[in-house]
């Protein structure tokens, strides 16, 4: 029963790390190839094979493109969900995809971490209420919040739908903060600097939360 699944396991492996068993000249090599790949996977514990399947199957099928976005379904969700998109619209449309999923990972960072808000609404509007004095500007800059990028909009709103839903690889290092290039404040100097996506520099608190 162990060395059944210990083969199901590989071929699992195999299966979901795309391994090329039969792109090969003949159906004899390919058979030579698949017992060498199982043979070779037969020697790692199940449990190293289970999260090699894990490890796989998270973020699987996520792509850090605009093409990829367009082809997701229509994203919808509850409040929660929205506040995010509207995040991510505000601070990061003009960004790559790749740096839209950063952003996206910090706000949950922060959400997970005991210095801040327990839920993605409480994260974003920390602060709101007096004129710039909030975390994320947009909710305090005086400016009405105007949606006029629909198709911007709707990709964004797949970015948040992949990263509520845990699809989406880790990308930041635990990151709580974030700036753009363009800017240096103080506190850049006092947190540690962990990634640089985009036009985004990214830094982790200092301070790890017991959930991080």
């Amino acid at each position: 029963m162990r060395a059944f699944k210990t083969l199901k396991l590989a071929l699992s492996v195999i299966a979901a790390l795309a391994v090329p068993v039969s792109a090969t000249a003949n159906e004899a090599q390919a058979k030579v190839l698949l017992k060498t790949e199982v043979r070779g996977l037969s020697a790692v514990s199940n449990s190293k094979l289970e999260g090699l399947v894990k490890a796989s199957a998270s973020g699987k099928g996520v792509h850090f493109s605009r093409a990829w976005l367009d082809a997701q379904p229509k994203a919808k969700g509850d409040a929660q969900w929205e506040c995010l998109s509207e995040a991510l619209y505000f601070e990061a449309r003009g960004e790559t995809v790749k740096g839209q999923f950063a952003v996206a990972e910090v706000i949950m960072n922060r959400v997970a971490h005991s210095r801040f808000p327990s839920s993605l609404c409480g994260v974003i509007n920390q602060g709101t209420g007096k004129k710039y004095g909030c975390q994320f500007t947009y909710t305090c800059d005086g400016i009405a919040e105007k949606i006029s990028e629909p198709k911007a909009f709707a990709r964004v709103s797949k970015v948040a739908r992949a990263v509520i839903d845990g699809k989406s690889p880790k990308l930041t290092n635990g990151a709580t903060h974030y700036h753009t290039t363009a800017v240096s404040p103080s506190w850049g100097r006092v947190y540690t600097k962990v990634a640089l996506i985009g036009v985004h520099i990214f830094y982790r608190h200092n301070v790890r939360s017991v959930s991080n």
